[in-house]
């Protein structure tokens, strides 16, 4: 067995020890880690920082896109917003424990059904090292063992981070490899990790959608899928067009480069005329790009630069300022448009017509689906669970953001005083 094959062996066997011994941390114990963590991450903030500038200065080099530059990129109030996530999920509910439920057979055995850890987490991510913060601090609430395999653009600040959350994890004594982190850029080392089912529970991958096709297909591990984000946000010949306009605007605009950003806008024929002209005004002075269907072309025939969409760009998902858009002729049209081409991620409808809004909300296949709201807000921290491991599109056993609750399976505790089957 080679070397680098034998230390991740070694560490996977680590993490299923610490696993099992996590289970026993009370919920106090972890809650004051967490607060701990939280107040490290702020003292070490320049630190952090001028370690992301390292990986900054690297991807530069490179010439990698905007949108991988801002998912990239740690400041002050990204570090804080950090911090902030390890308070809120010490502040939550702690499910590892809960009675689900609980009943008495007629036989008098006692059945409870509780929440467990789900084991030993290898979570594989690219860019965003915020992430490795996130995964830390809900993975120690839910008495998970992590594994962290970050990508080599990051590495600088995944590092740094790590190392300031581990050293709070030794100065309390918790278990050996109960947070772990694996620094070494070799290719093989993902392929390696995902054949270790013995010690290995889950795997969740954050990233593009070809590594996660990769991971899903080399994986002898259950894996739970967060595909690319295609969102959409359809304005209904109901909406109020002033605040669908402020939507629209949001859903594309305050940070593009992620993945509940919307990609499709649909807009219903009656309202086309009236309001497509001033979003797309807006859109355009924030330099977004814009490619539109055969009729949208035809009201915006005034405007510069409007490409013809392709039928590539009703599938895409852009991580930039480009927005496909599309004039439906129904509510119907618009649903069958985002369940066709959409990813299952978030989808917004903007209407004032409560039954338009019902219908949308039921008809729509996907994880995350908005009434009059931006598609910014399919976020773990955002719908109050402290920070999200990643927002599923998979539907077993999680789906949409996932947090502390979709980090537990569980078990059944059966009580009896001497009962055998008969």
């Amino acid at each position: 067995m080679d070397n680098l094959k034998n230390r991740l062996k070694h560490i996977a066997i680590l993490a299923r020890s610490a696993a099992f011994k996590l289970a026993l941390v009370d919920t106090e114990t972890k809650n004051r880690i967490l607060l701990e963590m939280a107040d490290a991450l702020q003292q070490e903030t320049s630190s952090i920082i001028s370690a992301n500038k390292r990986d900054l200065s690297n991807a530069i080099k490179k010439k990698l896109g905007s949108a991988f530059i801002d998912r990239l990129t740690l400041d002050e109030k990204r570090v804080n917003q950090m911090s902030q996530s390890l308070r809120e999920i010490a502040s939550l509910p702690d499910y590892v424990g809960q009675i689900i439920k609980s009943w008495t057979r007629p036989n008098g055995l006692v059945i409870s059904k509780v929440r467990v850890p789900i084991g030993v987490i290898l979570i594989i991510y690219e860019s965003r090292p915020n992430v490795t913060a996130d995964c830390i601090g809900l993975c120690l609430k839910s008495a998970n063992s992590v594994i962290l395999k970050g990508g080599s653009d990051s590495l600088n600040s995944n590092r740094r981070i790590f190392e300031i959350l581990n050293s709070i994890v030794q100065k309390n004594g918790l278990p050996e490899a109960s947070i772990n982190f694996i620094d070494s850029t070799e290719h093989r080392v993902v392929d390696e990790l995902l054949k270790f089912s013995d010690y290995i529970d889950l795997v969740i991958p954050r990233g593009g959608e070809e590594l996660i096709r990769q991971i899903t297909r080399k994986s002898k591990i259950s894996v739970i899928k967060h595909y690319k984000g295609v969102c959409h946000v359809y304005v209904d010949s109901e909406a109020d067009l002033n605040m669908a306009e402020r939507i629209v605007f949001n859903a594309k605009v305050q940070r593009p480069a992620v993945c509940n950003a919307m990609e499709t806008l649909l807009v219903h024929r009656d309202v086309a005329v009236r309001f497509l002209p001033g979003a797309v005004k807006l859109l355009q002075e924030a330099g977004c790009e814009i490619r539109g269907c055969p009729l949208t072309r035809k009201i915006l025939r005034n405007f510069k630069n409007i490409k013809t969409a392709s039928e590539a760009d009703w599938y895409a998902e852009y991580l930039d300022l480009i927005l496909a858009i599309r004039v439906v002729n129904s509510l119907e049209e618009a649903i069958e448009h985002i369940n066709k081409y959409g990813s299952h991620h978030s989808d917004s409808i903007i209407t004032e017509d409560n039954n338009n809004a019902e219908r949308f909300l039921k008809e729509v296949d996907s994880a995350c689906v908005f009434v009059n709201a931006s598609t910014r807000f399919s976020d773990g921290y955002e719908f109050g669970l402290g920070a999200e491991i990643g927002i599923s599109t998979d539907k077993l056993h999680a789906r949409g953001p996932m947090a502390l609750e979709e980090l537990t399976t569980y078990k059944f505790i059966v009580k009896g005083n001497g009962q055998i089957r008969q």
